[in-house]
């Protein structure tokens, strides 16, 4: 023989009445993570976005970094810590749980979940919503400021001793080739202005060939010993190295003379 059903008391339902309630609770809530990839430079300040709509079970809202026995809480709703960089971006909000998260690090990517929790039978938080999580990035260009910083002084130091470098080779050409001095004019008393060349130039036109040209010049007498002679050294014409005897140097002498004051 069956035993007699216990009666409800007032304003108390059946298990089945339970089962059937139980799923309507929380229907009507949902929760939105816009976000699918979020790329952030290292320093700047990361924003996760996530809202929630209608109502739930109590319990608090959490992002999770990663899922799984590997998560790690990164804001928990019911625990707030004023010396954390991760920060509320609407305080005190029932719908909006966007985060900021200050001083972003290489370390710091990686996926992030926005988690809606509910008091369970044991009385501990389970998971009853979760966004489909947001990928983040750190910006590339932004690893590595100090190496982009020292490759551009590199680059400009390596230019400026390219620069140098040509600079002074252009001299040493210069100074190996020479330049012929400027014909200047030289007067002394009565005597008509003379051009003068400068002896620089090739090694032929060197103060040995001075000596062996002033060799050829007759004695003066003492009294013009304190006169001053110029000298102009210039190679003869064919025609004239033909006229000379053998072994003479091939050149011509001219000199003028002044009185020294």
């Amino acid at each position: 023989m069956a035993a007699a059903a216990t009666p409800l008391l007032s304003g108390q339902r059946s298990p089945v009445q339970r089962q059937l309630l139980a799923p309507q609770v929380g229907q009507d809530f949902s929760l939105q993570q816009p976000q699918a990839k979020v790329t952030v430079a290292v320093g700047e300040t990361l924003t996760l976005s996530c809202t929630t709509s209608g109502t739930a079970g109590p319990g608090p809202v959490m992002w999770l970094k990663g899922w799984g026995n590997g998560n790690t809480t990164i804001y928990d709703q019911s625990k707030q810590d004023p010396s954390s960089r991760v920060t509320r971006a609407v305080d005190r909000s029932d719908t909006d749980f966007t985060i900021h998260m200050r001083n972003f690090q290489p370390n710091d990517v990686g996926t992030y979940y926005c988690v809606k929790f509910v008091k369970g039978n044991t009385g501990d938080d389970e998971v009853f919503k979760h966004g489909r999580g947001t990928e983040v990035s750190v910006h590339e260009a932004a690893l590595l400021p100090g190496m982009v910083a020292a490759a551009v002084v590199l680059c400009f130091l390596l230019l400026l001793g390219l620069f140098i470098a040509l600079c002074i080779y252009r001299r040493k050409r210069q100074g190996r080739v020479g330049s012929p001095c400027p014909a200047r004019t030289a007067a002394r008393g009565s005597f008509s202005s003379v051009p003068l060349r400068c002896c620089a130039g090739t090694p032929s036109t060197s103060s040995e060939v001075l000596d062996a040209e002033t060799s050829h010049v007759p004695s003066q007498s003492s009294k013009e010993e304190n006169d001053i002679h110029y000298a102009d050294l210039q190679p003869l014409p064919p025609a004239m190295w033909r006229s000379r005897s053998p072994g003479t140097a091939p050149t011509e002498y001219a000199s003028l003379r002044g009185a020294a004051k």
